[in-house]
């Protein structure tokens, strides 16, 4: 089997790494809070010292890291120890023109796909995350995406990161308005079982179950993140509103983004 580096175990790459572990994959991985790597190093994963150390002798290295700035980081820190026919997965939320400045930068022989991920820490866990894979996706590569989810093949290196940032957003925005709703209906004298069950059959049904679910994270910190991504690359009025009202929350900043809903 091939040689995998996972770098970034925060709240989805712990369970994603988990998950390849449990599936058979022999894992290399690193965190910059080393602490975080304790619990795969446990499970029978490699845990390195350095990025660096991580992918040095890697054929395939999966990133999952929190922001544009981090995933340039450990850029610096890996691009000079990626051996050529190394495949570089990035399962980051960073956006396409980040996605293309570390794909303008690859050594020779080195290919990287763009695969972030549409799913909370559950389906991380029980690999059913929803893989939207931009660039190329050789055989490895491939097969290790398959182990994470169902994997949508979205087109030339950037699109699964565009692809992403339009579901993620959508997505956002919906928990947003679904938070409004039920506090106009509060204020209104509805009770909140009427509100939430007559949402739930429009076209929010989504959004709603999103707004109810447990055993998921998402802090709005990172929701806030995405947002912003995409309001700089268009003129999105309801999305900077979003934004400010996101950002406004710093009590709520570590909180997953359902708690944008009163309780």
């Amino acid at each position: 089997m091939e040689k995998t580096a996972f770098l970034g175990l925060g709240s989805m790459g712990l369970p994603m790494a988990r998950h390849l572990l449990a599936s058979g994959v022999p894992l290399t991985v690193w965190n910059r809070t080393a602490a975080k790597a304790a619990p795969l190093a446990a499970e029978g994963a490699t845990v390195a010292a350095s990025a660096a150390e991580a992918v040095r002798d890697a054929d395939v290295v999966i990133t999952m890291l929190a922001d544009p700035d981090a995933a340039l980081a450990v850029a610096e820190e890996i691009l000079p120890a990626l051996r050529p026919g190394t495949h570089w997965i990035d399962t980051s939320t960073i956006g396409p023109d980040a996605v293309r400045e570390l794909a303008g930068r690859l050594p020779a022989g080195v290919t990287l796909t763009d695969a972030p991920v549409m799913g909370s820490v559950d389906r991380a866990a029980a690999g059913q995350l929803w893989v939207l894979a931009g660039g190329p996706l050789p055989g490895p590569v491939a097969e290790l995406l398959g182990r994470l989810g169902e994997v949508t093949r979205c087109g030339p290196a950037g699109s699964g990161a565009a692809l992403k940032l339009v579901l993620i957003n959508a997505a956002i925005g919906g928990v947003a308005l679904v938070a409004e709703a039920l506090r106009l209906g509060r204020e209104l004298g509805l009770p909140e079982e009427l509100l939430r069950a007559e949402l739930a059959k429009g076209p929010l049904a989504g959004a709603v179950a999103r707004a109810y679910a447990e055993g998921v994270y998402f802090p709005v910190r990172l929701a806030a993140k995405d947002v912003a991504l995409a309001t700089a690359l268009a003129p999105l009025p309801v999305l900077d509103a979003v934004h400010a009202a996101l950002a406004g929350r710093a009590d709520l900043a570590g909180e997953d983004l359902s708690r944008l809903r009163d309780r």
